[in-house]
């Protein structure tokens, strides 16, 4: 996929908790969104977009490539009314190295190290980098849970 993608068509996050504007750039293993700063953000402190919200933007990057599956078949039709529940099962590493301000646009880039389906769910690994411009603020390895909600992990 090389065109803007709406990325509320590949999670199930809505406002207040979208941290992902766009994605830019989309394939198999990597993943490239866009996130403008507004200064009514829930992890807005001091000007600052904290660390949490870094996190934050980070795993919904990281998740896209994943959760595509299940919003998106095998012909690339989009699946309506898709319920899925995701969260970060564990952060391998972790770096912030500085917080972007209100009004920044952040880019951030993942890749998908490893992938393991099974019926009812998703488990990944994910390498993320977060920039403005070339400037690097976060980088990490995180590891990504995804199922359906009708789909129950025994």
């Amino acid at each position: 996929m090389d065109s803007t993608i709406d990325i509320k068509y590949y999670l199930p996050h809505r406002a207040p908790m979208l941290m992902v504007d766009m994605i830019l750039k989309m394939d198999d293993v990597t993943v490239e969104t866009f996130f403008k700063i507004k200064s009514d953000n829930i992890f807005i402190q001091n000007n600052n977009f904290i660390e949490a919200g870094l996190i934050e933007n980070a795993a919904q990057t990281c998740s896209a490539i994943v959760a595509k599956d299940y919003f998106v078949d095998e012909n690339n039709k989009d699946k309506n009314n898709v319920d899925i529940i995701g969260f970060i099962s564990s952060i391998k590493t972790l770096k912030i190295l500085a917080l972007p301000k209100v009004d920044n646009t952040i880019t951030t880039f993942a890749t998908l190290v490893s992938k393991f389906v099974t019926e009812n769910y998703t488990l990944c690994t994910m390498h993320c980098k977060t920039f403005i411009n070339d400037h690097l603020l976060l980088e990490g390895e995180i590891n990504l849970f995804i199922q359906e909600n009708s789909k129950s992990v025994i």
